[in-house]
This record gives C-alpha cells, structure tokens and sequence, in this order.
C-alpha cells in the first residue's frame, strides 16, 4: 500500500527504531508511546485489520505471538507483566489500517486505559 506509514516502515522509506525484524514480522517503538514501553508488532504483509485474518495470512500473527514472550523478555517487562491491544476498525480506535498490536508495559497499566 502506497501511502500506508507501516508499509513505508517495512520498506524502509521511514525510519524507525527496530527491537525485531524477519522476513515476516517487524516489532518497533511507538513514536507516541503511552507508556515507557510502546513496541507495535505488524506483518510486513499489508492486512487491514483483524476483519481480514485468514487462514492463508494467520502464521503470521502466530509469529508475531511466538516473538512478543522475547522481546517482552528482553526489555524486562516480561514478569511485571504487559498489555497487548488491537484496535480494529473506526469505531475500534484503528488509526493506522495496517494490522498492529500495541505491546505496552514498563508501569502499572489502568483498566479502562487512561
């Protein structure tokens, strides 16, 4: 998609500060970032949201969920424990329809958010 920011991320036409790349998968830091840790963990497959989660494109949300216990793990947020959202959708909060999650950790998080 051209004008996607996530798929200029992928191909490298926007900068962004990487903790995971492979050839599936990208997890990355939030440039607004709501808590100390805010990673976002997309496909580099352009999907639009949830809604379009197949089973011809669901190995690579299972690779996105085998990673985040890694990086989790690896900025220290994995035992005082994480959030991971997704907002699908308008009415959802889904700003960017790319398919993300939202990995937030690093203080004690509110429920509901705020």
């Amino acid at each position: 998609m051209e004008d996607c920011i996530f798929c200029k991320i992928i191909d490298g036409k926007i900068s962004a500060k990487k903790e995971f790349e492979n050839d599936s998968i990208v997890i990355f830091h939030d440039i607004t970032p709501q808590a100390p840790i805010h990673l976002l963990a997309i496909p580099k497959l352009h999907i639009t949201s949830a809604n379009d989660i197949n089973q011809s494109n669901a190995n690579l949300i299972s690779e996105i969920f085998n990673n985040i216990p890694i990086i989790t793990k690896s900025l220290g947020i994995s035992e005082s424990g994480y959030r991971i959202v997704n907002n699908c959708g308008t009415f959802g909060g889904q700003t960017v329809h790319h398919l993300h999650f939202h990995i937030l950790g690093g203080r004690r998080l509110t429920w509901p958010p705020g």
